[in-house]
């Protein structure tokens, strides 16, 4: 993989939220879904989600800008090979390198207190053997319908070696939220890796999201609106009573505690009903009874018309 700020198109100084927005729009073009024909397209949406998971852990982060570890979370040989990024090379005086003298000439106990026992590499330096790489991680994006994401139903996905998963949703879950399943990826010679799950919550034909809150537009009748009525509400936990006061305008809000997303500690947020009367086109006995009647109030003054 190539280094992963070039892979996502970002400054080596990049905040987060700019590396998440480099993902996204990654993601949106190159998932598989909408490359069934182009494998490359496929190996460069596997790169970027494994970039994207190495520049949004923190730690991993800074130990690669550090240079110990690579572009692949593998540790970088501190001493004596590779000579590649962050690495230092071993030599004599004014060549920039590491000298160490000695009467009888053994180096063992010095590197032994320095880093626990290291031994002699190829070429005369000294260093860690890094651990073979492991395998790849798999990207997978999984749709999750709006009311599951709200209740925290289980999900089910289908992995690339066919086996099936049920998936419980996390706490704070959101549109981009990813899941890890560890040893669920390519297998390689350092072991198998991980698959990363981008979570895609659909959009709900009435119901949308506002932070953890869900809002609602509900239509109500002009004699429920006047004098005032239980009505059946739905909600994303099934339907619910809810009482109209009478005298009730358009845009007129009232709140069911309780019926929205659940944020990170699995505190519910609520669902916020927009009430909205419905007045009917063409109906002779409304229009009768109000001839003759009136509204002389001047709802409009606060406009300044």
């Amino acid at each position: 993989m190539a280094d992963p700020y070039t892979t996502l198109g970002v400054a080596r100084n990049a905040s987060e939220a700019e590396i998440k927005k480099a993902y996204r729009t990654l993601a949106k073009e190159l998932h598989p879904d909408r490359n069934a024909d182009n494998p490359k397209a496929t190996e460069k949406f596997s790169a970027a989600t494994q970039a994207y998971d190495l520049l949004t852990d923190k730690d991993k982060r800074a130990q690669f800008d550090r240079g110990e570890i690579d572009e692949n979370g593998n540790p970088t040989a501190p001493f004596g090979f590779g000579g590649g990024r962050g690495s230092a090379r071993s030599g004599g005086p004014g060549a920039g390198g590491f000298e160490f003298h000695s009467e009888s000439g053994d180096f063992g106990d010095i590197f032994e207190g320095l880093f626990g026992g290291e031994r002699r590499a190829p070429g005369g330096g000294f260093g860690r053997s890094a651990p073979p790489p492991k395998g790849a991680n798999a990207a997978y994006r999984l749709p999750v319908q709006f009311i599951d994401a709200a209740t925290l139903a289980p999900q089910r996905i289908t992995l690339q070696d066919g086996k099936t998963i049920d998936l419980k949703l996390p706490n704070g879950v959101e549109d981009g939220t990813q899941m890890r399943l560890s040893g669920k990826g390519q297998p390689g010679p350092g072991g198998t890796g991980d698959a990363i799950i981008t979570i895609e919550i659909k959009p709900h034909a009435f119901f949308t999201r506002e932070g953890h809150n869900v809002r609602l537009e509900l239509p109500i009748t002009l004699d429920e609106a006047v004098n005032g009525a239980k009505v059946k509400v739905p909600t994303v936990d099934g339907p619910v009573m809810l009482g109209v006061p009478a005298g009730s305008s358009s845009g007129k809000t009232l709140r069911l505690k309780g019926k929205g997303f659940h944020d990170k500690n699995g505190v519910r947020g609520d669902q916020f009903v927009t009430l909205m009367i419905d007045i009917p086109a063409d109906d002779d006995k409304l229009k009768s009874t109000l001839q003759g009647w009136s509204d002389t109030r001047k709802v409009r003054g606060a406009l300044g018309v």
